[in-house]
């Protein structure tokens, strides 16, 4: 991300935030002239104690000095969570850890974590790189999504397959919800690697290819490792409900392990084992 456009990505991003908020959430009047939702900014700025100019400012996106204090108490008025406030700093002060090489050779995933994955035989469980690339699964993820081993690893993006896979937009009961989980993580990542050129080039090719990409991404959702309730309509077992655990998996590449494990109020795990009896 270079500065220009980490700078306008700060804007889109405050303005977002900035517009989820109700006024009476924060003592303040809604009026009757509001032409935008949420706050205004000279409300923002009087809740976070700076002068309406330099939020002004800031919000514009326009190359200006910021310190973590005052960063704080801006997070603070517009009620950011960790994550989001990760985010903003990363952008505003440029805190990100530094780029990933252009060539990066796809992470390995070690004896130790193969096991992870096999022994979660009622649990589809998917690897992720820091780039969303999948890099591991185990059997069951691939009977509830789809055969990963048939997609080339360059084209095994989970922000990617989202977008152009049929197998996952008919899986998902609330598709717009199922990818808005993703493109949180996707974010706290490109927050995370703001000099990584990869993330807006990526981004660039998204938005050209699927008008509805952007709309989604506007939203703004930052979290680090969501937990949702998932509700999938599977071609042959029906109705399946599976909680969303994300965990990171520490070592020299950072991986993300994805763990949807079946709600054990419904009949999810009998049909999980149903299909995978049925291939054998």
């Amino acid at each position: 991300m270079n500065h220009q456009t980490r700078l306008q990505e700060l804007s889109a991003f405050l303005k977002a935030q900035r517009a989820k908020i109700l006024p009476q959430s924060v003592g303040l009047t809604p009026g009757t002239r509001r032409r935008t939702p949420g706050l205004r900014r000279e409300e923002v700025a009087q809740l976070a104690g700076v002068s309406p100019t330099w939020y002004t400012w800031l919000e514009q996106g326009r190359d200006i000095k910021v310190s973590p204090s005052v960063l704080d108490a801006v997070a603070k008025a517009l009620q950011l969570t960790v994550d989001e406030r990760l985010y903003l700093y990363a952008l505003a002060l440029e805190s990100g850890t530094g780029a990933i090489p252009p060539e990066e050779p796809q992470p390995q995933i070690s004896p130790s974590l193969q096991r992870i994955l096999k022994e979660l035989r009622s649990c589809p469980t998917i690897i992720s790189d820091r780039r969303c690339h999948i890099v591991g699964w185990n059997e069951a993820a691939a009977h509830v999504f789809l055969d990963f081993e048939q997609i080339p690893y360059e084209q095994r993006n989970m922000i990617r397959l989202l977008f152009t896979r049929k197998e996952f937009q008919r899986l998902a009961v609330n598709w717009e919800h199922f990818v808005s989980g993703f493109l949180a993580i996707f974010r706290a990542y490109y927050g995370q690697f703001v000099e990584d050129e990869w993330y807006e080039q990526f981004l660039q090719e998204m938005r050209g290819l699927h008008p509805e990409f952007q709309s989604l991404w506007e939203e703004s959702r930052v979290s680090s490792a969501p937990e949702v309730l998932v509700e999938f309509r599977h071609a042959k077992a029906g109705k399946m409900l599976f909680h969303l655990t994300s965990l990171l998996v520490q070592g020299d590449v950072a991986l993300r392990c994805s763990i949807y494990t079946p709600d054990p109020n419904s009949a999810t795990e009998a049909k999980l084992q149903q299909l995978m009896d049925a291939r054998k």
